[in-house]
């Protein structure tokens, strides 16, 4: 009994012109995405490259556009939510724009080690980098970044030297703050995150604003590292404070911590205390109680970041380009009127 043992061949552009009827140069100009095809023909073609299940070949199409279609991302520390958020929301734009992602993952954004996961990126081909850079050194670091391909920032607020996007981590810090001043309460504490991160000093300098604008006296703050455990330790010393009615957290997992300590400690939310934090992770409808948070379109932000690099790509962006994402306040049962008296 005979084998076979040759593999099946597979689809080439001469098959799918073949199949719909048109020239090779035509299907070449469907999948370069380019103008003057008329739509009935772009189906046909469309339709046959589905037919065969066709994959073009990039590298043989990067060698005739000498695009790539692809772009590099350097990401720090994406265990975290926020930076796994922006990087999810990067992929994702990246992709409904036909785009391929290679990503470095580093675990320090020190100068050396930037410019090395950009060479290496480079190496591999890529046309733009987005720098995820959510810290004081990252910033640092991609200031002194040396490329000669166009490189964007994320997530570095306005201190960045190049093109950058990120949320306005200030007005949704000073949005929750007022919500909580309007709801009574004299004045609200804070937990924030290490004193390195952007986020963590914008969101600080929102809330104090907040207090500021509204004559509340500005307590001291309690720092944690972003994790539930650092809130709940936090929230062991904030229960021992009676004067304590309101407590805004720089993120949502150290106030899942706070909400701990605060019910081991017989202090009610929101009855007692009331507590807002700032991300809208996806739990945060489940905590008992829900969160009132500020939430990050992290899609959006995916979305701005390419626009930017794309325009980078085309010479129409300028080096001092910011663009900040607004957030949204989203109210829940952890935050209530101050109880008086």
């Amino acid at each position: 009994m005979e084998t076979e043992t040759a593999e099946a061949r597979q689809p080439v552009m001469a098959d799918v012109a073949k199949l719909a009827g048109v020239s090779h140069q035509t299907v070449s100009r469907v999948l370069n995405g380019a103008p003057h095809v008329r739509p009935d023909t772009r189906e046909r073609v469309l339709a046959a490259i589905r037919e065969l299940d066709y994959r073009p070949n990039s590298a043989a199409r990067a060698l005739v556009t000498r695009r790539s279609q692809t772009l590099g991302v350097v990401s720090f520390d994406s265990t975290l939510y926020g930076p796994a958020s922006m990087l999810d929301g990067i992929e994702r734009a990246a992709r409904s724009a036909g785009y391929f992602v290679s990503v470095a993952s580093l675990r320090s954004l020190d100068s050396r080690s930037l410019q090395e996961a950009v060479d290496r990126l480079r190496d591999q081909g890529v046309e733009g980098v987005v720098v995820i850079a959510p810290q004081t050194s990252a910033v640092s670091a991609v200031g002194r970044l040396s490329s000669s391909i166009p490189v964007v920032a994320v997530g570095s607020g306005t201190r960045s030297t190049i093109p950058m996007v990120s949320v306005d981590n200030r007005s949704g810090a000073d949005a929750a703050t007022r919500q909580l001043l309007d709801l009574g309460h004299r004045t609200v504490h804070h937990l924030a995150g290490p004193a390195g991160w952007l986020e963590s000093q914008d969101r600080r300098e929102g809330w104090q604003r907040a207090l500021k604008a509204a004559g509340a006296w500005i307590p001291p703050v309690e720092l944690g590292d972003w994790t539930a455990r650092s809130g709940y330790e936090a929230g062991q010393r904030i229960a021992r404070l009676e004067e304590v009615t309101a407590v805004f957290c720089a993120n949502d997992h150290m106030a899942l911590g706070l909400l701990r300590a605060l019910h081991e400690a017989g202090r009610s939310v929101p009855g007692d205390i009331s507590v807002a934090g700032f991300d809208d992770i996806p739990e945060a409808a489940y905590f008992i109680p829900p969160l009132t948070t500020v939430r990050q379109d992290f899609g959006e932000l995916g979305r701005r970041a390419l626009e930017l690099l794309v325009a980078e790509l085309g010479g129409t962006a300028h080096p001092a380009t910011r663009v900040q994402i607004a957030p949204e306040l989203v109210l829940r049962r952890s935050t209530a009127p101050a109880r008086r008296g």
